[in-house]
């Protein structure tokens, strides 16, 4: 299935392909899904059961363009914030915790839309001092 991604992110292959083989695969996992929801294996029922449940969800990649198959984008994105907690051992306190948060927040969704975080936390210190609403961080 990867390999069929990557025929149609360098052109070989049409989305129309793709959502074609992508459909009947889903198929194939369905059945499977079905079959192990109905294990006498209590944990293999319970594993099956969990997939249908979300089933639609995990095939989102075929329906919707520019929905990748893998999380990678999302890891990347987290890396900086995984690597910052790593080599500062966190946050001491629940204020603290909360600060880290929000100002990865705020990094992150500027470094997304190609904005200067710089110029958007000093945007929101003026309009704090202003006595402004804040400038929104979504687009």
């Amino acid at each position: 299935m990867f390999a069929w991604w990557h025929w149609v992110r360098d052109g070989t292959w049409t989305r129309a392909t793709f959502q074609s083989y992508v459909w009947t695969l889903r198929t194939s996992f369905k059945m499977e899904w079905q079959w192990g929801s109905q294990s006498a294996c209590a944990k293999t029922a319970a594993t099956g059961k969990e997939f249908l449940a979300r089933e639609a969800a995990v095939w989102t990649f075929g329906r919707v363009e520019g929905i990748e198959p893998t999380n990678n984008a999302s890891e990347r994105s987290l890396r900086g914030a995984v690597l910052w907690r790593k080599v500062s051992f966190g946050t001491q306190s629940e204020r603290g915790s909360r600060f880290v948060a929000s100002i990865l927040t705020v990094l992150l969704s500027c470094q997304q839309q190609h904005r200067t975080a710089l110029a958007y936390l000093t945007a929101c210190c003026q309009a704090f001092y202003a006595n402004r609403p804040v400038p929104s961080l979504v687009p």
